[in-house]
C-alpha cells in the first residue's frame, strides 16, 4: 500500500468493462481526511474513469489557467441561444 496519493499520476484505464460504480464506494467519515482519500482511491481504482449506474464517467481537465469559477461565470454570462 502506498503512503501517498498522487492524483497527477496516470491511472490505468479500465477498458475491459470493469469500471467501479461510485455508488458502491463507502467512505468512513470517522477516519482522518487522508485516510478517507486513500480509501476512496483504493475503492474507485481510477477516479478519472468510473461509472454511476449505467453511465460511464470520464473526467479530464484542460491545460489552462482558468479556474472552474471562471468557467462557471463565463457560462452564466453567455447569451442564451435557444
Amino acid at each position: 500500500m502506498q503512503d501517498t496519493i498522487n492524483l497527477s499520476s496516470d491511472f490505468i484505464d479500465n477498458e475491459n468493462g470493469e469500471l467501479v460504480d461510485i455508488r458502491d464506494v463507502k467512505i468512513d467519515t470517522t477516519l482522518p481526511l487522508e485516510e478517507r482519500m486513500k480509501s476512496y482511491i483504493r475503492q474507485i481504482k481510477n477516479p478519472r474513469h468510473y461509472k454511476c449506474g449505467d453511465i460511464t464517467v470520464r473526467v479530464s481537465f484542460a491545460n489552462t489557467d482558468a479556474t472552474l469559477e471562471d468557467r462557471i461565470k463565463q457560462l452564466l454570462m453567455a447569451p442564451c441561444t435557444t
